[in-house]
């Protein structure tokens, strides 16, 4: 029996990109969620606490605006994440020495020492999720990063 409803344009759901990156994306937020778990971090913790260390290494000011962006999260939730983490004592929030509307992030030494160890937990998870993808590793990576420059 053929079906007439031609609402979907593919044969089979798993011939959607879209379909399959949501299917991928929630698997591997989940994992990583648990991954996470013993470091008493949610990932949206994790990835801001990260992104401040790895661009403190970097000699880089960090600011809310520089985290929002350097993330893609949006500032509201930037900054909503930001209080949690400064009331767990792993950030201070400082006022800009130029620029009144600013707030400097930095990392507590508490939060330092949590993060490094997140770290190792997340690249270790990361490095036993994707290597299915095995040399493929590096060119699925380009084509994450050509996603990311999509604009609506």
């Amino acid at each position: 029996m053929s079906n007439s409803d031609n609402t979907f344009s593919f044969e089979e759901a798993e011939d959607s990109a879209g379909f399959l990156l949501w299917q991928v994306t929630n698997l591997w937020q989940r994992e990583i969620r648990k991954a996470l778990e013993p470091h008493q971090l949610t990932h949206s913790q994790f990835v801001l606490m990260a992104s401040i260390h790895w661009l403190t290494l970097h000699n880089q000011e960090v600011t809310q605006v520089v985290l929002s962006n350097n993330t893609k999260i949006d500032p509201m939730t930037t900054s909503t994440v930001l209080r949690t983490l400064q009331t767990k004592g792993l950030v201070e929030r400082h006022e800009h020495s130029t620029d009144t509307r600013a707030k400097v992030v930095r990392l507590t030494a508490q939060g330092t020492a949590i993060v490094k160890e997140a770290v190792v937990t997340v690249e270790n998870f990361d490095r036993t999720f994707f290597a299915s993808l095995g040399v493929d590793a590096q060119f699925f990576n380009q084509k994450l990063k050509t996603l990311l420059k999509f604009e609506s």
